[in-house]
């Protein structure tokens, strides 16, 4: 990844008695959320979460962020702290934790307990925990931490205060200000004007919405439209909604109970997380409600309800096996209703519009924000930031967690509130608090770090350059013999294609053009295989382009007998 600001140096050393903030992920972009900072020495990170892949990136699982200009300074960070438990706040953790291994975790009961059952996946045990909940305080090192809670789409949500000797920094996580949670737990006011009267330095906001106008709406206001579903629904129903999303959930148990259905989870995630959540006290399942999927398909349609992941079509997810009808024991049938229960995240498009086709191929009615109102945004709209920054009157403002129109209007509804520090900065751009004042100081490296299977970092732009390549314009493989006395061909070129040309005769016209280029070479003393490989590449790609117009991949082997 090209970095946005080139004109920016490596910072200089930070000044005594200042505080360094360097974002590693999350602003620029909506995903991969880490954020560090810097005071007399010491680290804290704030979230190490994952960003997940486009189609331009093909075979990769998952995107880290670069955390490789502290990578010689893991022993001095005192703790990562987890705002919440959403993949793109904690699902970088555990790659994080296998460079060192003892790092402290601080996050709420719910955050934790998600982040445990991944841990073990990586088979990371023994981890340092400390569970903290809303007006809790913690000093680790240098840092005096005080947790605020928020309301976000997943319960235990919390912003953090950090108090160092440069100053308060206030950072929100994700948040909204629904004033009707289905938990009762809402964003605490009060806290933020508490900290506002002792005076923040700098405020990091949540940009995700800033956008929109007005008010997030209440999640209360999708219960009515999932009760219509079920009370018009004569068959089966399924409700696709993220693994993590614990209030949606419950509202479906809600409304199956109403109606006298039975409800199964669908999904390896859904079935831990929802497992942990009603351990936990955070989903209350009626009785009688939950049963084995096996046994769900024991019962008349009418009766059935499955909840599965899938909402964004992912390829593996259930959700979209179901809609090519290749899951094992889930069958679409004509009349059933799939309710799509999440928003739709910018990227993933066309991949949840060829689910939804092919679920209606079927038969199946669907059932989608885009002729429903069947989701709301766990983030705080326009109205919500405003109502903020008047709260906290902040000396300074970062905007985070957003692609960079989210930040830029961010920062304009900051500034229109009075606030006049407004600092932009993208991933890598490193920001000091210095006397009370906070400015750009330079920028670190800071690009993507690849998952790839088990691969970690070890896959490049250029590699994937090669895969899309290789995806959208196929592949030609040249192999020439070179008759190591005489200097001549002596077999060959033997070309074949893939994802090209069926017909490998297409190439007969190129074959002597390829030998004449390598006999001048030769001739002119090019003995080295290498410099032979590229000339057959020139040949061959010139007359590709001025022919076929393409640019497929060309493999050239050229060997000495």
């Amino acid at each position: 990844m090209s970095h946005p600001h080139p004109e920016l140096s490596t910072p200089a050393k930070l000044k005594k008695g200042g505080l360094r903030v360097t974002p590693f992920g999350g602003l620029g972009e909506v995903g991969r959320n880490m954020t560090l900072f810097e005071y007399d020495g010491r680290l804290l990170i704030v979230d190490c979460g994952v960003l997940f892949p486009e189609d331009h990136q093909p075979g990769i699982d998952l995107i880290l962020p670069d955390w490789s200009s502290i990578s010689d300074r893991l022993a001095d960070v005192e703790a990562l702290v987890l705002t919440h438990g959403h993949e793109d706040h904690i699902g970088a953790t555990p790659y994080l934790l296998r460079e060192r291994r003892d790092i402290p975790l601080v996050g709420s009961k719910l955050t934790l307990a998600l982040l445990d059952s991944k841990l073990r996946e990586h088979r990371l045990r023994e981890t340092v925990h400390h569970v903290v909940k809303e007006g809790d305080r913690l000093t680790l090192g240098p840092f005096d931490l005080e947790f605020v809670a928020v309301n976000h789409s997943i319960p235990d949500a919390l912003a953090v205060a950090i108090r160092t000797g440069a100053g308060m920094v206030l950072h929100t996580g994700d948040f909204k200000m629904d004033q009707l949670p289905l938990d009762g737990r809402i964003t605490d006011l009060r806290a933020f004007a508490r900290l506002g009267e002792e005076g923040v330095d700098l405020f990091l906001t949540d940009s995700t919405n800033a956008e929109t106008p007005g008010f997030t709406p209440s999640e209360k206001k999708i219960t009515p439209v999932i009760d219509q579903v079920f009370r018009e629904s004569s068959q089966r129903i399924i409700v696709a909604c993220f693994a993590s999303h614990v209030h949606r959930v419950q509202q479906v148990l809600d409304a199956a109970y109403t109606h006298e259905r039975q409800v199964a989870y669908v999904g390896r995630s859904m079935v831990r997380n929802m497992a942990i959540a009603r351990d936990l006290g955070y989903l209350k399942v009626p009785p009688g409600v939950l049963v084995d999927t096996k046994d769900l398909a024991d019962l008349p349609p009418e009766r059935q309800v499955l909840i599965s992941t899938g909402s964004q079509g992912e390829p593996m997810s259930a959700l979209s096996r179901i809609a090519q009808r290749n899951h094992n024991f889930v069958h679409i049938e004509e009349g059933d209703t799939v309710l799509l229960a999440s928003s739709l995240i910018p990227g993933n498009e066309n991949a949840v519009y060829r689910v939804i086709n092919g679920l209606a191929r079927w038969g199946a009615r669907v059932v989608h924000k885009g002729n429903a109102m069947v989701h709301v945004s766990g983030h705080a709209s326009a109205g919500e930031l405003l109502y903020c920054y008047n709260i906290v009157k902040p000396r300074n403002v970062l905007p985070v967690h957003g692609e960079i129109r989210h930040l830029l209007a961010n920062a304009e509804l900051a500034r229109a509130t009075g606030i006049e520090n407004v600092v932009i900065a993208e991933d890598g751009v490193v920001v000091d608090l210095v006397d009370g004042v906070a400015k750009i100081a330079g920028k670190v490296d800071c690009g993507y770090v690849f998952v790839d299977g088990s691969s970690v970092g070890d896959i490049t732009e250029s590699d994937l350059k090669d895969r899309r390549i290789l995806g959208e314009e196929g592949f030609i493989s040249v192999i020439v013999v070179v008759d190591s006395v005489s200097g001549k061909v002596a077999a060959g070129p033997e070309i074949h294609a893939r994802g090209f040309a069926e017909d490998d005769s297409t190439f007969d016209a190129i074959k002597q053009p390829i030998v004449d280029a390598l006999n001048q070479a030769i001739s002119e003393g090019n003995t080295d295989a290498h410099q032979l490989q590229q000339t057959v590449r020139r040949v061959v790609g010139r007359w590709v382009s001025n022919t076929h117009r393409r640019r497929p991949m060309i493999i050239p082997v050229v060997i000495e007998a």
